[in-house]
């Protein structure tokens, strides 16, 4: 099912541009506070209950299944927190479903 273009998806475009302008912790960082190891067009993502960490490429964020995650996670988790980007996704069905996208 993908989401309509609507204000509320302008909307969450918009948390999402805020929060890839946050530096997010990760093992090292470079100059710029961004972690070393998250490629340029990639960002970190949190999935499952032990909250496994992946590097995932911006492009997925125009797929409909993808978008229907990150409306999950705004209406779990919200977009303005310390946490990181988190899933709240079955880390298994995390992985079944990406594996689709690549």
């Amino acid at each position: 099912m993908a989401l309509k273009k609507s204000s509320k998806h302008f909307t969450q475009t918009a948390a999402f541009k805020q929060i890839m302008k946050r530096p997010c912790s990760s093992f090292g960082k470079n100059e710029n506070g961004y972690p070393q190891d998250v490629p340029k067009g990639h960002f970190v993502v949190y999935v499952g209950e032990n909250r496994s960490r992946y590097i995932i490429p911006i492009s997925w964020l125009t797929n409909p299944e993808f978008q229907n995650l990150l409306q999950t996670a705004e209406e779990e988790f919200g977009f303005n927190h310390d946490m990181g980007l988190t899933i709240p996704c079955d880390e298994d069905d995390f992985c079944s479903l990406i594996s689709m996208f690549r």
